[in-house]
């Protein structure tokens, strides 16, 4: 079995696309992966780039991804790193790759200077949840996730009457 880690490129976007409905199938969150593949290749192309990945190739055939992109800690005055998926499919996990991609992420973090590698884990997903914790992730108990879309989010872009 060979293995390798390498940047995500044009060619990659349809693979990748499939993958991220696969891990929102697995999520059960599919009803919410409404993206495509065109949405995708604009996020990791634009200049600069709204997201990054990394693709795990296992003998040449797609096996996983890491999704991540930068942030901001006002406390630490600080970059940080978000990872927005992480995902092996079936077939190749319990074999390190999940391990892999997740270092590789870690390491542009430290490359770039981060204060912080952050992301977030459904609490239901507890075999996720025992991994993280293993690699000496702490899944923080007091936050929550605050999300607006669709119409909530038009409405909130509406200019605030400052009286």
């Amino acid at each position: 079995m060979r293995a390798r880690l390498a940047p995500a490129t044009h060619d990659d976007v349809a693979g990748l696309h499939a993958m991220i409905v696969e891990f929102a199938q697995f999520e059960r969150l599919a009803h919410l992966c409404t993206g495509t593949p065109d949405d995708l290749a604009a996020a990791l192309f634009a200049a600069p780039p709204a997201v990054e990945a990394v693709l795990l190739h296992v003998d040449g055939e797609a096996a996983g991804f890491a999704l991540y992109f930068g942030t901001y800690s006002t406390f630490l005055g600080r970059r940080g790193l978000w990872l927005e998926d992480l995902y092996v499919r079936p077939a190749w996990r319990g074999q390190g790759h999940g391990r892999a991609l997740l270092a590789h992420v870690a390491s542009v973090a430290v490359a770039r200077g981060c204060g912080r590698f952050e992301w977030s884990v459904l609490d239901w997903n507890t075999p996720a949840i025992a991994f993280y914790e293993a690699q000496g992730a702490t899944v923080l108990p007091d936050w929550r996730i605050a999300r607006v879309t669709g119409e909530a989010l038009a409405a909130l872009a509406q200019p605030a009457d400052l009286g």
